[in-house]
């Protein structure tokens, strides 16, 4: 065995315990992953799917040491336990229509209520009305941040004619989205048959439906321009709008550190400019392509939806103001903002 002199092997010694506290310093500090889930495809071209990635993207870009895995296709939470698992910190963003939750705060119905959002100019001044100060506080009170403002459009088709005034709905067998809806419709005269929207096509194909009101991209990805006569396009007038905002958990964004709640709010906004511009190009789409199979496309007239609205007035939003605390307010700051 070789001996070396006793102050040689003290100074080889030092060397590599400075240059192994060298290493330990230069090595970066890792990362912290968020988790973001939702309900829709990944890579497949959906706007919110899109949002989110844009947020993953924009915190990365911002080197603030946080990265966000994104789980599309329900495959961390189910679509609905989302609220519930953002409130724990146990999910920490999600791509969440908020009506989803109105079963624990009833007043997020009022966020898929009709008539309420005439069109996509509308609903972002919508955003900063005295309204969606109201919502916004019950979802921070709630636990829940929001990132990015995000509404959706939609409209009606049917199988027998074109939807514009109510009466023009009556007596036909109709999906719509959401309860709201469905006490309006019937108001109007027809008759409800429930559903989800993967399952309108064969609802019409089968003669089990005669229209349905859904988003505008549910319009075109369920292929309904091969089952029906009209459509009733987003337009200026727009019965039916949704809010699917990107959320965050409370609990987890105040474990950031100031630089990195920043980067997060900075890559909602991003994120909600893309999604203002993509959902009318949304709108656009639809229309496009059921003109392009030969189905008779029209849009509402402001005094056609007004009348609409007057059947709202005695039926949804009556049921809102009188079972919601605070409803009939909430209807009235919505009704207000021009």
């Amino acid at each position: 065995m070789k001996m070396f002199p006793k102050g040689m092997m003290s100074v080889s010694v030092a060397v590599a315990m400075t240059l192994g506290a060298g290493a330990l310093t230069a090595m970066p500090a890792a990362a912290e992953t968020l988790k973001a889930s939702h309900q829709w495809p990944g890579g497949k071209g959906d706007v919110r799917d899109e949002m989110v990635q844009i947020i993953a993207t924009e915190v990365g870009k911002a080197d603030v040491g946080l990265d966000i895995k994104v789980y599309p296709g329900q495959s961390l939470y189910k679509a609905k336990e989302q609220w519930g698992a953002m409130t724990k910190g146990q999910l920490d963003i999600s791509a969440f229509p908020l009506s989803y939750a109105a079963g624990r705060h009833p007043e997020f119905d009022a966020t898929l209520m009709p008539g309420l959002v005439k069109n996509h100019d509308h609903a972002k001044r919508l955003n900063t009305s005295p309204f969606m100060d109201d919502i916004k506080k019950i979802i921070n009170d709630a636990g829940v941040v929001v990132l990015a403002d995000a509404w959706l459009a939609g409209g009606f088709a049917s199988k027998k004619n074109c939807i514009l005034e109510p009466a023009s709905i009556e007596g036909q067998v109709t999906r719509a989205a959401g309860k709201a809806f469905e006490q309006m419709l019937v108001g109007a005269g027809a008759s409800i048959a429930s559903m989800p929207s993967s399952e309108v096509y064969n609802g019409m194909q089968t003669g089990v439906l005669d229209a349905a009101n859904t988003s505008s991209g549910s319009f075109v990805s369920y292929r309904l321009y091969e089952q029906v006569k009209c459509l009733t396009a987003p337009g200026d007038n727009a019965l039916w709008f949704m809010y699917e905002p990107i959320l965050m958990s409370k609990k987890s964004f105040d474990k950031l550190t100031k630089e990195q709640q920043d980067a997060l709010m900075a890559a909602g906004k991003v994120a909600e400019d893309y999604f203002f511009d993509a959902a009318k190009g949304l709108d656009d789409k639809l229309v496009e392509v059921y003109k392009d199979a030969g189905v008779e496309v029209v849009t509402m007239s402001a005094e056609q939806a007004e009348a609409w609205r007057a059947i709202a007035n005695e039926t949804s939003y009556k049921s809102f103001s009188e079972n919601v605390k605070g409803g009939d307010m909430l209807i009235k700051k919505a009704l207000a903002v021009e």
